[in-house]
């Protein structure tokens, strides 16, 4: 089954939850280009350079469906994405409550409305857990996550999936891969790496030398895709068409384990600069979720026509262009 032209979005109502968070941006940037009318909502909302986008400010923590459905049903919604959660700074039971509670709230608002209107629920890698060694993990593996992020995302799949099972919301949930791109949050790898050279770049601009990149051994592999590639999979799924897609699990990833290390030392590389490296030992952190990810996209392939396009060079130059000044980058 292919998915419809992406031209259909045009003219879509398409309501983006947690606009202004790390996808909400570029998600909100690429239905508008695709001309979509679309509804950014956020807690704190901020105006957005395109004046046919009018940002609005809600607190979804503490609206409840009624409220939500009244908002949906003024905007006469035709697409919901949901990227709104709790990751950095939060402990399990706030995390529980913005990533689990929340998707509740929103399905339960959406089947109350008269008209039919998609949920995308946007997932991720960490709900499955470890991988195994040398093999994609498939949509139909069972869920087995270690990481409290993990734990609570699966409790925002699970209450999509049941308000598709029992209420016929026309849900779609994304598994994500960990996106790489302009405006990865300080608290990821990515994040945190790309502000370092950021500063480090500015600091060689003033003839300092750059201060050390403190970072454990990386060992993992992971699955990353393209922060402009996971947005193209999320407008595929808006626009999708067929009886296979709602209420499906559907993998967005690179499709291959990339060795986190190396992906760190190519960024550094990228940069142009010289920064030197060094293991903070028993002071530093030490991640404690698994070694391998690789998720099967087969399904994305299928249903939504879509694949990873951009290179894991591309991805850290997105990265890198938005956090650190012009440099002379050296391939």
């Amino acid at each position: 089954m292919a998915r419809t032209d992406e031209a259909t979005a045009a003219g879509l109502s398409v309501v983006v939850l947690g606009a202004t968070g790390y996808l909400g941006p570029h998600i909100t940037a690429a239905f508008g280009a695709a001309g979509a009318r679309v509804h950014p909502v956020s807690r704190s909302a901020v105006q957005d350079p395109d004046p046919e986008v009018r940002p609005l400010r809600l607190d979804l923590l503490e609206t409840g469906p009624a409220e939500l459905a009244d908002l949906l049903g003024s905007l006469r919604a035709d697409v919901v994405v949901n990227a709104a959660g709790r990751v950095w700074g939060a402990d399990e039971a706030e995390m529980a409550r913005g990533n689990g509670d929340l998707v509740g709230r929103v399905a339960e608002a959406i089947a109350a409305l008269p008209r039919p209107v998609r949920l995308i629920q946007l997932g991720t890698v960490h709900e499955y857990g470890a991988g195994t060694p040398g093999a994609g993990t498939p949509e139909e593996q069972p869920p087995a996550p270690v990481t409290p992020y993990g734990r609570t995302k699966l409790l925002g799949t699970e209450q999509a999936l049941r308000a598709a099972r029992d209420r016929g919301v026309d849900t779609v949930v994304l598994r994500l891969a960990n996106a790489v791109g302009a405006g990865a949050p300080r608290g990821s790898l990515f994040g945190m790496v790309a502000a370092h050279l950021g500063e480090a770049a500015l600091a060689a601009s003033r003839g300092e030398r750059p201060a050390e990149l403190r970072l454990p051994p990386l060992t993992a592999r992971r699955d990353v895709v393209d922060v402009r590639d996971a947005v193209d999979a999320i407008v595929a799924a808006a626009t999708a068409t067929g009886a296979d897609v709602p209420g499906r699990v559907i993998n967005i990833g690179r499709g291959e384990a990339v060795p986190m290390g190396g992906l760190i030392d190519r960024m550094i590389t990228l940069s142009g600069l010289e920064v030197p490296v060094v293991d903070p030992g028993d002071q530093g952190p030490r991640r404690t979720d698994v070694e391998w990810q690789q998720m099967d996209v087969t399904r994305a392939r299928k249903l939504l026509d879509w694949q990873p396009r951009r290179t894991l060079d591309d991805s850290l130059l997105h990265l890198l262009g938005a956090a650190t000044p012009p440099l002379d980058r050296r391939n």
